[in-house]
């Protein structure tokens, strides 16, 4: 199992609409990666290590498949859908990161 970290890092004024991205983005994600997205989370960042500091991260999302091959399987056929609507709920630019599942 992977897993395809997508954070967003935080910016002092960047805007990010965390209900359409819960409500509106990740459902039109799995629904364009079917069955090749296992589950996903996500995360919304509340502080950084210091109380009262910033998050280090706005907002992250992480995607389960099966493999590397099986998230491009997914992803890939939709995939200029699914970046398009980034637009809708950030002006920010995420960070990718895919991991082995521990």
């Amino acid at each position: 199992m992977i897993k395809v970290s997508v954070m967003y890092p935080y910016k002092d004024g960047a805007i990010f609409d965390h209900e359409y991205y819960k409500n509106k983005h990740l459902p039109l994600l799995k629904e364009k990666m079917g069955d090749y997205c296992v589950r996903y989370s996500v995360d919304r960042g509340l502080s950084g290590a210091a109380p009262g500091s910033p998050p280090v991260y706005i907002a992250s999302c992480h995607i389960y498949c099966e493999s590397v091959e099986s998230f491009y399987a997914g992803f890939g056929p939709s995939r200029k859908e699914i970046l398009a609507d980034v637009i809708n709920y950030t002006d920010l630019t995420p960070e990718m990161q895919i991991s082995e599942e521990g």
